[in-house]
């Protein structure tokens, strides 16, 4: 395949070298995205979240077959919870607490059944996964070096939710200098609205934060590119 790639995307088109682009897929975890789950406990419909599943099945297939670097996040806690700020453990009104028992162990604790990806989407044998104990993937974590390590440039984002994690993982590439696309259907939120204003917002004044394109844009792209 001949590089740059290009996809149309908002706010306009965006060109990317596969060979120094990676695909961060971010809390895909049973916690936020199956029944029984942390965001079910605290009212959610977990369905929204699990329709970005079978589109991001085929964007990680896609990814893997062209050689991309591949990197899964995931949230939580070591088990005394030291790293776990009592602003964020106390924060509302839940019926379960971080670190509390839940149907699939304790709730966003590393090395719990809920902590871990879908096994839709599990990582596969030699790919990075970044355990991250804050909102965004360089917060405490080797994320930013482990880009650098892999000359990365570009960041092909997907993952829950939208105006969290991935909200802020853009946000804080962006301060980096990092080029990042945001897929649109291959990332979803509890609430549908926050979903659209939070794509609206990195695409916006020119691509403020980045560009949007449902994965489709991206498929596209790489077909006429290896048809070329």
């Amino acid at each position: 395949m001949r590089v740059p790639v290009q996809v149309d995307a908002s706010p306009a088109p965006f060109t990317f070298d596969p060979a120094t682009t990676a695909l961060v897929v971010i809390d895909m975890q049973r916690d936020f995205c199956e029944p029984g789950g942390f965001g079910e406990t605290l009212g959610n419909d977990v369905s929204l979240l699990r329709s970005v599943i079978p589109p991001l099945q085929q964007v990680l297939a896609t990814a893997r077959e062209l050689g991309m670097t591949v990197i899964h996040t995931r949230e939580g806690h070591v088990p005394d919870l030291s790293d776990c700020p009592p602003a964020k453990l106390n924060r509302g009104n839940p019926s379960l607490r971080i670190g509390d028992p839940g149907p699939k162990g304790r709730i966003l604790v590393r090395g719990e059944y809920g902590h871990d990806i879908v096994d839709e989407l599990a990582p596969a044998p030699g790919e990075l996964v970044i355990d991250k104990p804050g909102k965004g993937s360089f917060h405490g974590t080797a994320f930013g070096a482990e880009l650098e390590a892999r000359n990365i440039r570009s960041l092909v984002v997907t993952g829950v939710t939208t105006e969290v994690c991935v909200h802020t993982t853009v946000r804080e590439a962006n301060d980096r200098g990092y080029e990042c696309l945001v897929l649109s259907d291959c990332t979803g939120s509890y609430f549908p609205e926050f979903h659209r204003v939070a794509l609206e917002m990195v695409a916006a004044q020119g691509g403020i934060f980045g560009w949007v394109a449902p994965s489709t844009a991206l498929f596209d792209a790489l077909v006429k590119e290896s048809a070329a």
